[in-house]
């Protein structure tokens, strides 16, 4: 761990947005994130994405994880880097002393950015991802608007608070650009992976037989050969066959063995029936 945060500035970002510390020794990425309760694949996949631009899509997310990077990503805009960047945006363009209205429209420009902003953070903290879909764009753009705004119209003289200005500003755009890029590319699709699997599982549960398969399964404990069983409910072979597929797949059971408990537990058959047949 240590020799990632030395050599990455980006890390010592990510690991507070994490709710990692520094002092780490000698400890592994992993040791310390076992400490601090943070999923390992999950940190390394932020990594990977955000330092070493890794574009692959991760496998093995936590998404109560990635909501804790997010929502401390939050607090650390809304609380720290705006407001501070505000106030060094008054103070570089020298907005009591300009005397004309650039420097207060850069502001005013400057606040409706932040706006934006704070209805993006709003929806992702209730969970409403699809409600700025098309927005993350649009809100970088007005960054960078500010940017050439500053370049192309503001006449002053360069300044070093200036400069330390454009460069917060390239920072930030770059940190939020890579904030929505986390949010669609890696916990958009890890929630709609779940979602999937979830459903999945729950149709593996809930899905029971239907009338006609049970008609077939009952025939088919009885020892009836397909063509039999066709005969007796009045319907195709083909039809057997097809029925049969379904049954051993929605039981996961492929014995004529088990489709006889299934069928006695589930009161199908009676056992007695079975010994005379």
């Amino acid at each position: 761990m240590c020799d990632l945060m030395a050599h990455e500035e980006e890390a010592i970002q990510i690991i507070s947005r994490f709710g990692l510390n520094m002092g780490v020794g000698e400890q592994t990425i992993e040791e310390v994130c076992e400490a601090h309760d943070v999923h390992t694949p999950t940190f390394l996949s932020v990594v990977n994405y955000k330092v070493f631009r890794q574009r692959a899509l991760p496998a093995n997310i936590d998404i109560e994880t990635l909501h804790r990077y997010l929502r401390n990503a939050h607090t650390y805009f809304l609380e720290f880097r705006l407001p501070r960047l505000r106030a060094a945006l008054i103070d570089a363009i020298q907005l009591e002393q300009a005397s004309n209205r650039i420097p207060a429209l850069i502001v005013r420009c400057y606040d409706e950015f932040v706006e934006e902003i704070k209805t993006h953070i709003e929806h992702e903290n209730a969970g409403q991802y699809e409600e700025h879909e098309h927005d993350d764009q649009r809100i970088t753009d007005k960054l960078s608007e500010i940017k050439n705004l500053i370049i192309k119209y503001y006449p002053a003289d360069v300044n070093f608070p200036l400069i330390s200005v454009m460069s917060d500003l390239w920072h930030t755009e770059q940190d939020f650009a890579d904030h929505c890029a986390i949010e669609d590319d890696i916990l958009r699709p890890s929630i709609e992976t779940s979602r999937h699997a979830r459903r999945h599982a729950e149709e593996e549960e809930t899905e029971e037989l239907s009338e006609r398969e049970r008609d077939v399964l009952v025939q088919v404990v009885k020892g009836l050969s397909n063509k039999e069983i066709a005969d007796v409910l009045c319907i195709s072979t083909h039809t057997v066959i097809s029925h049969r597929k379904n049954i051993t797949r929605k039981l996961k059971i492929h014995s004529t063995a088990g489709l006889t408990i299934y069928a006695i537990v589930n009161k199908l058959v009676d056992l007695k029936s079975l010994e005379n047949a």
